[in-house]
């Protein structure tokens, strides 16, 4: 009865080392710390992949651009060619490949959550997915960056004046006109040197959700003051590389969307639910947070209004309109 034990526990020992030697490894590059929902969301989609294919797959997951060189603008091109198989990014660091990515984050294109819904999870979103696809990414689902605040540690910000001379961290090339209008100094940098940038007194600020950045990367612990202007949003996408994903049966791309689509979803709500505790727990680690009143927002609507028209000519009068007619038909 012993030996007969021992040979059955063996031999599920051997299979179990047999399923492992056999799961492919697949590597997910994305661009910030693995304390973030960006990191819980890739490390669910390995999960439930696993879970779904019986083992048959191993999702490496690799944070702060680790594969890319740090560049978190590269990461997305990479998977375009192959050279990476999966990508959690956002839409903002894809504009250098897909000009067209800057829709979502035009200043002051939504309010609320259900405007948000209503283009990433929509039909609004569909062009943007055929160019991805014809840059070899295919978008498997659509996560959340969130709304993007400002931080600084130099004064509150309560108008479009107070931003004037402040050296403020950005992500990419829209949000340099967007710091122009408002007087600010924008200064782009990859996201790995910014809490460095910010540490040292290198930049005054920055911009970035507080669910999905601000408080998981302790951006807290460097800056002073918070403004919930809610100027910009930024969501995520899951892509993988479109020669890997033709590679695939049907049988196991529809494993590989169902695991996408429930992980993104995971993703958005602790984002989500990350962010509506977070103003209290910012000004519990000290944080001096300024909420502004409708007619504050006006004004720094008004601010940006050049910056928001440059960039929609860029991205196209007509896609522009389809996500302004989706957030018209949420409110």
């Amino acid at each position: 009865m012993t030996i007969t034990r021992i040979s059955l526990a063996a031999l599920a020992a051997s299979a179990i080392m047999a399923i492992a030697a056999q799961a492919e490894t697949l590597r997910l590059s994305h661009n910030v710390g693995d304390t973030t929902t960006w990191q819980q969301g890739a490390e669910k989609f390995g999960e439930l992949l696993s879970e779904k294919t019986g083992g048959a797959y191993d999702v490496r997951v690799f944070p702060n651009a680790q594969l890319s060189g740090g560049d978190q603008m590269k990461q997305a091109e990479m998977v375009g060619r192959g050279a990476l198989d999966l990508v959690v990014t956002s839409a903002i660091n894809v504009t250098p490949l897909v000009p067209e990515m800057a829709v979502f984050s035009l200043p002051y294109m939504y309010s609320d959550y259900a405007q948000v819904d209503a283009t990433t999870q929509g039909q609004a979103v569909k062009p943007l997915e055929a160019i991805l696809d014809q840059k070899g990414i295919k978008v498997l689902a659509w996560g959340e960056n969130g709304f993007r605040e400002l931080t600084n540690n130099s004064r509150p910000v309560k108008s479009p004046a107070d931003m004037k001379g402040l050296n403020i961290r950005v992500a990419g090339p829209m949000y340099i006109d967007v710091m122009n209008a408002l007087g600010a100094n924008p200064q782009q940098m990859q996201w790995s040197e910014t809490l460095t940038a910010l540490q040292q007194g290198v930049v005054d600020g920055q911009e970035n959700p507080i669910g999905a950045v601000i408080i998981p990367q302790q951006v807290y612990e460097m800056q002073k003051y918070l403004t919930t202007w809610h100027y910009s949003y930024d969501p995520l996408f899951l892509g993988i590389s479109k020669a890997k994903w033709d590679s695939l049966d049907a049988e196991t791309q529809a494993k590989f969307q169902e695991a996408a689509t429930e992980a993104m979803a995971f993703q958005r709500q602790i984002s989500r639910e990350g962010t509506d505790k977070g103003v209290a727990f910012l000004k519990e680690k000290g944080m001096e947070v300024y909420e502004p009143t409708p007619e504050e927002l006006a004004a720094f609507r008004e601010a940006t209004k050049p910056a928001f028209d440059t960039w929609a000519a860029k991205v196209g009068p007509d896609l522009v309109k389809s996500f302004q007619d989706a957030v018209a038909s949420a409110q």
